[in-house]
């Protein structure tokens, strides 16, 4: 989404109007603006310059002082590295935009001097500001202002860039006294064909990236936008809404706006329908300045993702989705944790202990009331075992004997082979595995389900992954932990000796080498100093960077998620922050009841839902279509009202047509993008044109769509005429110019 920056001259006009509008090219409609940029452009290349002279300092100080090992394991190490990683950023965003980071100006009503509202704040060397931030409060009226409430504005200019240069802008003037005594004439120097850019901008071609929208974020979207983070916010409307620009726009005014979000608390993640969506919008958080937001998508949270399948029976999908996955899970790990029921003696050099089967159910609930995981609980449950049998108060044989007591305990190996078998390390795939081949076991751990969901669960194969496997996998990892906790704990015990050894021969070097007047290398006889020197490494465990937990989720094409799915991310979530896009009426499966009721059955607490109804993208022509199509099987479908026609009415052709439909687009259109939906053996001739599923097309949009096969019956089931008729609904609101349907 970055931009060709216009040229470095300062005498060149940043105006690059066709011939067509030449009328805007008037000195007194763009003079100011000229004025404007040419500071702008100064303190940028300023910026720049600064930037540039401080990170080849800070490198050339990390290069030279790198071979002082204080230094190079010091806090001031770490602190320059940081300040590298920081400009490193700067210098990015700097390259990625230079004069079109301005998306427009205000004038107050008052009367007074423009105020520009940027991608990002900027400043002159004295601190004046030549840029607002578009997140921050004082460019809020850029966003919010309508005629019926202009938000103290007397109007409001939005620029049109190409290539780094203005090719159009349109302006809106919000006093109406000031309409009024225009005459007809050019009215406080503003350009009235308010429409001709913002209308290009919705018809302009499409690429295989999500384009930038920010400089024409709508009122309605701006207040979803700007909305707290406190609860789950739930964005509803139909196709072209821009539901998707909300969330994503929305992740980047929340990490500048709460501080509560910060990437070091916490931080983001996004999660979308599918790869090729991630893909699509990648470049859109970069844009806005916001580099660390995870994204990924609900599949990919669990490694069986990668080769689940879809769930063939749709009744066995549902009841895995709708469960109490948590409950279930839960009920199984325990049936695992046995504590003894015999006493246990325990012979030592001191004195034979007794472990009672009271103190293993002690050991065993104080452990389980701290949340440890099943297979990190091992060692807990030993020191819980340790302190009943050698209270930390029994000083019998003095502290040093008491401590080597508690030591040969820990390492008795009757006590903890007993602990073993009374704890066993499990899999997460193996536990739901049973689950679904061994039917007393599922019977057990779900009390409450019949015979006929029992029965129906199980399946010959135990890691015949499904989709609808995911959250039980996902809650049974949560639920177990680590499973080669110990091992790592040993090896990192034994690399920590063997670090401490290697500083050792290090220091007495260095102690041995030291011809300084004062000694210096001396200090190295303290402890403190010494542990300095080795390099931090206080966890060795591989870490699962999308397990949360995080600050803030936003969930895009929502519509289809379980009970099951919403519970594996509201674990990454603890305080319940989302922001959740969908429209029921896209989803392919009868959604229980309204997002408020769907969300709270999952566990959240707080809930608010707004509603899109504009269709910034799909045209007229394309939604006449469309509309009977979803209202035949969802008659509660909110459909939206498109804001423009494309000129271009929907086109029929046969199958054997195909292929010379797409080749005649391409050969009228030396830009944007197609895509041909349900032709699965077909093979693009471009690099423009895909081949793709209804599955896989959410959230994505072009230029021109082709559906394939969009006649054939409907059968009566009621669940495959809804999925077959939101297939074809999703598909040809893909469309932002033409769209042609392809009958066999």
């Amino acid at each position: 989404m970055s931009s060709t920056h216009p040229p470095t001259d300062p005498r060149a006009t940043v105006f690059a109007l066709p011939a067509c509008r030449s009328a805007k090219a008037a000195a007194v409609l763009v003079a100011e603006d000229e004025r404007f940029f040419t500071e702008l452009r100064e303190c940028l290349a300023a910026e720049m310059a600064a930037v540039d002279s401080r990170l080849a300092t800070t490198r050339r100080e990390a290069g030279q002082q790198g071979r002082d090992v204080l230094d190079r394991e010091g806090p001031v190490a770490m602190e320059r590295d940081q300040e590298i990683h920081r400009l490193t950023a700067r210098h990015r965003d700097l390259q990625r935009y230079g004069l079109d980071l301005c998306l427009g100006r205000v004038i107050p009503l008052g009367g007074g001097a423009p105020r520009y509202i940027g991608r990002r704040g900027v400043s002159t060397a004295d601190g004046r500001t030549l840029l607002v931030d578009w997140r921050s409060p004082g460019a809020e009226p850029f966003f919010a202002a309508t005629h019926g409430d202009p938000r103290g504005l007397r109007s409001r200019r939005r620029y049109h860039w190409t290539a780094g240069r203005i090719t159009d802008y349109w302006d809106e003037v919000f006093d109406r006294e000031l309409l009024d005594s225009a005459s007809g004439q050019q009215a406080e120097q503003a350009a009235f064909d308010d429409q001709s850019a913002f209308l290009a901008s919705l018809g302009a071609s499409r690429t295989d990236k999500m384009r930038d929208v920010l400089g024409t974020i709508a009122a309605d979207q701006d207040a979803i936008i700007r909305a707290d983070s406190a609860g789950a916010l739930v964005v509803d409307g139909g196709p072209g809404t821009g539901k998707t620009v909300v969330a994503l726009h929305r992740t980047a005014y929340l990490l500048y706006a709460d501080p509560r979000l910060g990437h070091r608390r916490g931080g983001v993640l996004f999660i979308g329908p599918h790869r090729q969506y991630l893909s699509y919008v990648g470049d859109v958080l970069p844009s806005l300045g916001e580099e660390g937001v995870l994204t990924t998508t609900l599949r990919d949270l669990v490694p069986e993702g990668v080769r689940a399948q879809a769930e063939t029976d749709p009744q066995v999908a549902r009841w895995k989705g709708d469960a109490d996955v948590s409950a279930i899970v839960d009920a199984a790990v325990r049936f695992h944790e046995d504590p003894p029921t015999d006493d246990l003696v325990i012979e030592t050099d001191w004195r034979d202990h007794v472990v009672t089967a009271a103190d293993w159910a002690a050991a065993s609930a104080a452990v389980r009331e701290t949340g440890v995981p099943h297979n990190e609980a091992r060692e807990p449950i030993l020191n819980e075992i340790v302190d009943i049998l050698l209270p930390k108060d029994d000083v019998d044989g003095g502290d040093v004997e008491v401590g080597e007591q508690r030591r040969a305990l820990r390492r008795h190996r009757d006590l903890r082979a007993t602990l073993h078998r009374a704890w066993p390390m499990i899999e997460a795939t193996d536990l739901i595995g049973d689950l679904w081949t061994v039917r007393a076991y599922l019977r057990r751990c779900a009390p409450d389900w019949d015979n006929a969901r029992v029965d129906a669960l199980q399946r010959r194969e135990p890691t015949a992954w499904t989709v609808a496997d995911l959250p039980w996998l996902d809650a049974a990892c949560r639920r177990l932990g680590d499973s080669q906790i110990a091992d790592r704990r040993r090896r990192r015990a034994a690399d920590e000796q063997s670090r401490e050894r290697a500083m050792s021969d290090v220091v007495d070097h260095l102690m041995a080498s030291d011809d300084t007047e004062l000694q210096v290398m001396s200090m190295f006889r303290i402890d403190d100093m010494r542990a300095a020197l080795i390099e931090d490494d206080p966890d060795d465990s591989p870490r699962d960077r999308f397990a949360g937990p995080f600050a803030h989720v936003v969930v895009d094409e929502a519509q289809e998620l379980t009970r099951a799915e919403w519970q594996m991310l509201l674990a990454r979530c603890p305080s319940q922050s989302f922001t959740i896009a969908g429209d029921r009426a896209q989803s392919r499966v009868d959604t229980d009841g309204p997002w408020t009721h769907r969300l709270t059955a999952a566990g959240f607490r707080q809930v608010r839902e707004h509603t899109l109804t504009i269709n910034y993208r799909t045209p007229e022509e394309v939604m006449e279509m469309a509309a009977p199509v979803i209202l035949a099987a969802v008659p509660d479908a909110t459909v939206p009202v498109s804001v423009r026609r494309s000129g271009r009415p929907v086109h029929c052709a046969r199958l054997a047509e195909l292929d010379q439909v797409v080749r005649d687009w391409l050969r009228e259109n030396d830009d944007g993008v197609a895509c041909v939906i349900g032709a699965a053996d077909y093979s693009p001739p471009s690099t423009r044109v895909r081949s793709l599923d209804p599955l896989t097309v959410k959230g994505l949009e072009f230029d021109l769509v082709v559906l394939v096969d969009p006649d054939e019956p409907l059968v009566a089931d009621p669940e495959h005429h809804r999925a077959r008729a939101v297939d074809r609904y999703v598909a040809m609101t893909r469309s932002t110019g033409e769209l042609v349907m392809v009958s066999r």
